[in-house]
């Protein structure tokens, strides 16, 4: 009989809790993390000028701006690298804590310090010195809740429990677009003595900062270590155990490492397309005001949030391989004739069809996401999960990071504003093809070791049976 939870894993009430405990918590980490991604871009943005000199001109704030919406993404890989082989070492729970509570800290500190006035140039230098440094703890931080929530999870839940956590992003961006609309109503921003300027940037900071300590305490009293861990921990080896983040450049591993890199590389080139070019979009091509593509953008991603949930659940009806090259097809095809249309004929459509139009197209483009946490953690084993999935999730974005770039070369053969069509195509493809050179995951036992690509085709129920056993009994 095929289980339903994971090794060690019983259906009893505490499991049950327990499992949804770690998810309740994994969301409430990805949410606060998205809200650290966002703060700069909505909540920030207004009030930069509290930390770069005038004298800049509008090249040198915009090069500062940029500066610090990358460094968390900059420190985000050393933090998978980092913490990634502490949880596969040290432990998941641990690495969770620690990283969630420090992330906290230092937004609190961001929303404390001073700015060019009193530090001069050292202001920005500071910020984003700790723009990165909270990077480097989020980076541990979703590499070592993301996992055990995945491993504490009831395999029959997998799917659903991912998409839920990954809903942490349109939730994060409605909480700060909503949140900057509000604080901007009702505080001054004209100037550099305005309250918004001088203070009213830093609510959302501390509240942010306070928030993930918040998370961390109850992570700290709720979550239990998994167990999968801890068996693979208390079974030793003779001799010294071989680096994590070794095991990922060798063997058959990092050809897996390799797989879910070019599906993340994918997923996050096509996700570009929305959550960096679309505001550009809405804005010249649609040519709706600022408080207009924000109220666009809210409506599609509340929208979303049901759209994961929906490709979470099928991908653990139809399987995560077939549903993420669905999926991934989709957005070469669908999702690039829909935002054509979008930027051709924007303009001239009624509120309810623009409406309508964008939040397809969010759905279609970011519902593939909703898969990711689940899928790549069942595509490493224990020993080398947290590892595997904090790098193969953060290293894969910095290729993508570049879509500017690659904009800027593709409009030497088109027109610049369809150049966005192509990155779409180029991420549908890769979605794919990333899916199609690796195995099913969703029936995967976290204890054993992943299935190959190529299963037998005809398995009798007999013969089925016996070979979950032997999977199972492997992980055990």
């Amino acid at each position: 009989m095929t289980s339903d939870t994971p090794v060690h894993t019983g259906a009893t009430p505490s499991a049950e809790n327990t499992s949804k405990a770690a998810v309740k918590s994994a969301f409430s980490a990805y949410y606060v993390d998205m809200l650290d991604i966002y703060l700069p871009i909505l909540i920030l943005a207004p009030a930069i000028g509290y930390f770069v000199s005038p004298n800049l001109g509008p090249a040198g704030t915009a090069i500062a701006s940029a500066t610090i919406f990358v460094g968390t993404l900059l420190g985000r890989p050393v933090g998978a690298a980092v913490f990634g082989g502490l949880a596969d070492t040290w432990g998941r729970k641990r690495v969770a804590v620690l990283t969630m509570g420090a992330s906290g800290a230092t937004t609190i500190v961001m929303g404390l310090i001073l700015g060019h006035q009193q530090w001069g140039a050292m202001a920005v230098v500071i910020f984003v010195a700790l723009r990165f440094l909270n990077g480097i703890f989020i980076g541990g931080q979703y590499t070592a809740s993301n996992p055990l929530a995945m491993e504490l999870a009831p395999k029959r839940k997998r799917g659903l429990y991912s998409a839920a956590i990954n809903c942490g992003f349109p939730a994060a961006y409605i909480t700060v677009a909503f949140t900057a609309m509000g604080l901007l109503a009702v505080l001054p921003s004209d100037g550099l003595d305005s309250p918004y300027v001088q203070w009213g940037w830093r609510l959302p900071f501390l509240a942010v900062g306070l928030l993930e300590i918040l998370v961390t305490i109850y992570y700290a009293a709720s979550v239990e270590e998994s167990e999968v861990w801890k068996e693979q921990q208390s079974k030793g080896r003779e001799g010294p155990k071989p680096s994590p983040l070794r095991a990922l450049a060798s063997g058959e591993t990092r050809k897996t490492f390799l797989q879910v890199f070019i599906l993340m590389s994918g997923l996050w080139l096509a996700l570009q397309s929305v959550a960096a070019i679309l505001p550009g979009v809405l804005t010249e091509s649609v040519d709706l005001t600022p408080n207009g593509v924000t109220l666009v953008l809210v409506v599609a991603y509340v929208v979303l949030i049901g759209a994961n949930l929906g490709a979470g659940t099928a991908s653990q009806k139809h399987g995560r391989r077939s549903t993420l090259m669905t999926l991934g097809l989709l957005v070469a095809t669908v999702g690039t004739t829909l935002y054509f249309v979008l930027i051709r004929e924007g303009s001239d459509l009624t509120l309810p069809v623009l409406l309508a139009l964008v939040a397809v197209i969010v759905c279609i483009v970011d519902s593939p996401f909703a898969l990711s946490i689940a899928y790549i953690n069942e595509r490493f084993q224990v020993g080398e999960r947290a590892s595997g999935y904090g790098l193969s999730y953060s290293l894969s974005v910095v290729l993508p990071s570049f879509y500017a770039y690659y904009q800027l070369g593709l409009s030497a053969f088109m027109p610049f504003e369809y150049t966005v069509l192509a990155l779409l195509v180029v991420g549908g493809a890769l979605i794919c093809l990333g899916a199609a050179l690796g195995p099913e995951t969703k029936d995967v036992d976290f204890g054993a070791t992943v299935p190959e690509p190529r299963q037998p085709r005809h398995q009798g129920p007999a013969v089925t049976e016996i070979t979950e056993t032997v999977d199972a009994t492997r992980g055990t």
